[in-house]
């Protein structure tokens, strides 16, 4: 239903807006009759459950009030989860929000590509990986693009396993597109 993607979306918004520095990869929304599970994947479930669990309450606060005020005349049930992700270095979209990070710490965004490949291949499941910026990097007066990819990445293979994450770091010159794709083998 349309009321439920609209619900999901304020949701989603949210969580980015008020957890953008915990590492967050996805987000999960299942319902039920009268529930609502929100599941959230990060590689910091720390700054996320903070000092004895209250920063997991407020955040189901304050999620409550936003479903709340979607559907006033229902009392829905929500439960929180938060799940760690263990092998962050495979997983785009941290991997492209550390790459916004370093960026925004005034990095050279060369050395940053790639020691952020080599970081990625090190692992035994990735068999490719691209990483590609776009904007003013390095504060030039022209935007451009630079990519480097390590490895095979089919992106035409529907079997392909591809994770793809994309950030966006805020300089001074103006924001810096990101967006990296890792292949992790195809799935039968």
């Amino acid at each position: 239903m349309k009321e439920f993607l609209a619900e999901d979306t304020k949701i989603r918004d949210f969580i980015y807006g008020k957890l953008s520095k915990a590492g967050l990869a996805k987000i999960e929304i299942e319902r039920a009759a009268n529930a609502v599970k929100i599941i959230i994947y990060t590689s910091r479930p720390g700054l996320i459950i903070g000092r004895g669990g209250t920063g997991v309450e407020q955040l189901r606060l304050d999620l409550q009030r936003i479903v709340a005020k979607q559907r006033p005349k229902e009392k829905i049930e929500l439960r929180l989860e938060i799940e760690e992700i263990r092998q962050s270095d495979v997983s785009a979209p941290i991997v492209a929000q550390g790459i916004a990070e370093q960026i925004e710490k005034r990095m050279l965004y060369r050395r940053v590509m790639k020691q952020t490949l080599e970081k990625i291949m090190q692992n035994k499941s990735v068999e490719g990986a691209k990483v590609m910026l776009k904007g003013r990097l390095d504060g030039s007066e022209i935007a451009r693009r630079e990519w480097l990819a390590k490895g095979r990445i089919p992106l035409q293979t529907l079997r392909a396993n591809i994770d793809f994450g994309q950030a966006t770091a805020f300089t001074t010159y103006g924001t810096v597109g990101i967006k990296v794709w890792i292949y992790k083998g195809e799935i039968f």
